[in-house]
């Protein structure tokens, strides 16, 4: 009889030649269990998704509650239902004035497609304006967008009309014109290696969109939801876009995501034409009350606000001759490693320690630490012991 390895490689799509293969049976908090009783330190909340941990009780309650009331009843926007107006009315409440109006979609690629169409539609302007190293997701407007050619390149042609910035350069700003339909940007990149702005960058890039007449979309999909120690980066960096861009920790482990504007923009996508832009699945019940959920979690056991002296504990304990630097915010954070085969040599071996880590697509020298903001001192501490000992692993394998 085949087993669950077997047959996932025999029927299940493949993103690379060679998966992780870690097979999972149950995850609680920040550990994740194989059935053969293996223990998995999750250092990267399934990419910055579970940011409340795994099976977290107040989500999985609110999960089930749902459920025994209903799941799906029609294509999103048709019918009230509360999981959705409470969500949206709860996001509003924590977000600055004009961005109170939600539209759900189920994915981040889906929320980048969506504030790409609502900015050309609103503006009636068709540039793109993006960043290089920037990632927004893989489908064909977000590929678009991406700032990789690498990635896009076996794809083309992809969107006309599309250009690349550089991030933190203010001179890159002057192609932003006023054919600039929007100029979407993370506030800080995440698969460039954690790359935070310097010198009021994104305040610069706010001045040019208010001269230009072009609409700023925030991409906070990795970023949101207490990873940087504030809800979001609109509130550490004090910059409002036009459109922000939710998904990954917004679905508290389900899948959901989100653009949000004000009404006045929004509402540009329900007339000329009619359903100028629809989903079926989009704002799920079941997700929406399991992402209120996670949400009420973090700011009821102060998450974000926890963030800072966890990540100061990383910083203190990850010392290791491999280790060039750890920068970022948070607990978004990289580590930048002496050489980049150190990076693919203990990613390749990091559950062997008992740890889950990641790499960055756009940054093959570092490491990716994005643990649930619900870890703990003790599991860090666990955590930076384990990974010492891979670091050493790995030192001594690729050295000798």
């Amino acid at each position: 009889m085949a087993t669950n390895r077997q047959l996932f490689l025999q029927h299940l799509g493949q993103t690379s030649p060679g998966p992780m293969m870690i097979e999972i049976e149950r995850a609680d908090g920040v550990f994740m269990y194989s059935p053969d009783g293996a223990k998995y330190i999750d250092l990267i909340s399934g990419v910055a998704v579970s940011n409340t941990g795994h099976h977290h009780p107040r989500v999985v309650k609110a999960v089930k509650d749902q459920v025994d009331r209903y799941m799906h009843l029609m294509v999103y926007g048709e019918i009230v239902q509360s999981p959705q107006v409470e969500y949206a009315e709860k996001l509003s409440e924590l977000l600055p004035p004009g961005l109170d109006m939600c539209f759900f979609v189920n994915s981040g690629s889906e929320a980048v497609e969506g504030g790409i169409k609502l900015s050309k539609r609103f503006t009636g302007q068709s540039r793109v304006i993006s960043f290089r190293n920037a990632y927004h997701g893989s489908t064909h407007g977000a590929l678009s967008v991406q700032g990789s050619e690498i990635y896009r390149n076996a794809f083309r042609p992809l969107l006309p009309d599309t250009f690349l910035a550089d991030f933190n350069d203010e001179k890159s700003l002057e192609i932003i014109d006023s054919q600039t339909a929007c100029v979407i940007i993370e506030p800080v990149q995440g698969e460039a290696g954690v790359i935070c702005p310097v010198n009021n960058f994104l305040e610069k890039v706010r001045k040019r969109c208010d001269s230009t007449g072009s609409l700023l979309i925030f991409d906070e999909i990795q970023t949101g939801f207490g990873r940087l120690g504030t809800m979001f980066a609109i509130d550490k960096y004090g910059v409002v876009p036009d459109i922000l861009l939710l998904a990954k920790a917004l679905g508290g482990g389900m899948p959901l995501g989100a653009f949000i504007s004000s009404s006045e923009i929004m509402s540009s996508l329900t007339s000329n034409p009619v359903l100028g832009h629809i989903t079926t699945f989009g704002g799920h019940p079941v997700c929406c009350a399991a992402g209120l959920a996670s949400l009420n979690v973090i700011i009821d056991e102060n998450l974000a606000q926890s963030c800072g002296s966890k990540s100061a504990l990383f910083r203190r304990e990850l010392t290791h001759p491999l280790i060039k630097e750890i920068r970022g915010e948070g607990l978004l954070l990289a580590v930048e490693l002496t050489r980049p085969e150190y990076v693919k040599y203990a990613f390749a071996n990091a559950p062997a320690f008992g740890i889950v880590i990641d790499f960055f697509l756009f940054c093959e020298s570092a490491l990716r630490i994005a643990p649930p903001l619900t870890i703990t001192s003790e599991e860090i501490m666990m955590a930076c012991n384990q990974l010492k000992k891979l670091l050493d692993y790995t030192m001594e394998n690729i050295d000798a």
